[in-house]
């Protein structure tokens, strides 16, 4: 089943002419998602990697039926692309825009009040389903078909666990990159609902890091509703230094809070099985299985 998208995913590619968003959608084109329609502002009426482009969202879903969106929108106009497609409906829509100004990204936030939209980013590496769907800049040279959810901040993690959980026999039922900046569409406790309510999905790795309360959240939600599937978490950060940012905007701690030490306590405290490093991750998720 997996989450969020699969094989019957029908996407429009907002941004599709320029050079990152026609490299990309090229690449996800040829592991078999399915493109049905590009958006670029000015340049409907004509084909680009042989589908047809539409001036708006609106028209796009119109005429193609699409479900889903990939925006490649530059950084200025990408809160504008994103709210287009969420007034449009679209029923998921993946942001790998990074350095979207944060007070845009609020404004992104505010129209998803009450929206049908999903909306996954920015600053996202995208959602996998493998062999399914691709939705996104990851690599797939590793992912396989399985039973693990993944859901990180991190995409450089994301593929090293995705290597572990297939070279483990485990696969993948959908990996999902919430993205790093520090405000962004749904969250971690948002697909821990979904994988649990996925019947193919029998185990899920959390892949958090300092900053934020992503981590905080789950573990609250974890103690009022116990998962009924293992939940492996991995924080990275935990030797970085205060008041630094290391990498993704999010990745801040400030005032004692956000560090990793707490972000591991309080998911242990809900019953989240603690990777002890990064090479560790399938082995843990073999053991929490088999217990």
């Amino acid at each position: 089943m997996a989450i969020l998208v699969g094989p019957d995913t029908r996407v429009l590619v907002q941004g599709i002419t320029g050079r990152t968003g026609s490299y990309h959608t090229e690449r996800a084109m040829a592991y078999g998602t399915n493109v049905v329609a590009g958006v670029r502002p000015g340049k409907g009426g004509i084909r680009h990697l042989d589908v047809p482009v539409f001036d708006t969202v609106a028209e796009a879903m119109t005429e193609t039926g699409a479900d889903a969106s990939l925006v490649f929108v530059p950084p200025a106009n990408a809160a504008a692309a994103m709210i287009e497609a969420i007034e449009a409906e679209v029923g998921v829509v993946v942001c790998v825009t990074e350095r979207v100004p944060v007070l845009d990204a609020v404004r992104v936030r505010a129209a998803l009040e009450g929206a049908k939209t999903k909306l996954v980013g920015p600053n996202s590496q995208g959602v996998l389903t493998p062999g399914g769907c691709k939705l996104g800049v990851m690599t797939t040279v590793h992912g396989r078909p399985g039973s693990i959810g993944i859901v990180s901040r991190s995409a450089t993690l994301t593929s090293e666990i995705v290597a572990q959980t297939s070279a483990a026999g485990l696969g993948q039922s959908t990996t999902v990159g919430i993205g790093g900046d520090p405000v962004h569409g749904i969250g971690f406790v948002d697909c821990l609902k979904m994988f649990i309510e996925d019947t193919e999905t029998q185990g899920i790795i959390l892949i958090g890091e300092i900053g934020g309360a992503e981590e905080e959240m789950v573990a609250d939600y974890l103690k009022s509703a116990k998962a009924s599937k293992p939940v492996v978490a991995l924080i990275a950060g935990r030797h970085a230094p205060p008041e630094r940012r290391m990498g993704h905007a999010g990745t801040l701690t400030m005032f004692g809070r956000a560090g990793a030490d707490d972000k591991i306590k309080a998911l242990r405290g809900a019953g989240v099985h603690i990777a002890p490093n990064t090479q560790s991750i399938a082995e843990t998720m073999q053991q929490a299985l088999a217990s």
